[in-house]
């Protein structure tokens, strides 16, 4: 999802390093993390713990490297991987265009929003919020 925010940012023509929440660092994308934390807890957080609970995602989809790090397994990203993307086809009603979107659609939208504030195109950015 980061990827796919930092990609809407350089669209609509903004810089994914120069962000307002998160601390500008040399090779870090604080826009991009800026506009990630909207969609983190309906969207990242929310597939995480459905993938647990519905048991998709098991003790055997992690492997345990040294120093104690625990990464993902190949099967355990493919399972992540297609749960996101499928979750990216759902359609939700944008609380700002008041029409349905695709959740995959969102971080574009969104950067356009950002990006007409910045420009004082309009007064307000509106963060998306999931009702």
């Amino acid at each position: 999802m980061l990827g796919e925010c930092r990609s809407a940012l350089e669209t609509v023509g903004l810089d994914p390093q120069l962000g307002f929440l998160h601390a500008v660092r040399p090779g870090r994308e604080s826009l991009a993390l800026d506009l990630l934390e909207e969609f983190r807890a309906p969207f990242c957080d929310r597939l995480a713990l459905t993938l647990i609970n519905r048991e998709q995602i098991k003790k055997k989809d992690f492997e345990e490297r040294e120093g104690g790090s625990v990464l993902l397994n190949d099967d355990g990203r493919k399972t992540v991987i297609n749960a996101f993307q499928s979750r990216k086809q759902e359609e939700i009603i944008h609380p700002v265009l008041e029409q349905s979107v695709t959740i995959g659609l969102l971080a574009q939208i969104q950067a356009r929003i950002l990006a007409r504030y910045l420009r004082k195109d309009i007064d307000h950015y509106l963060p998306f919020l999931q009702q």
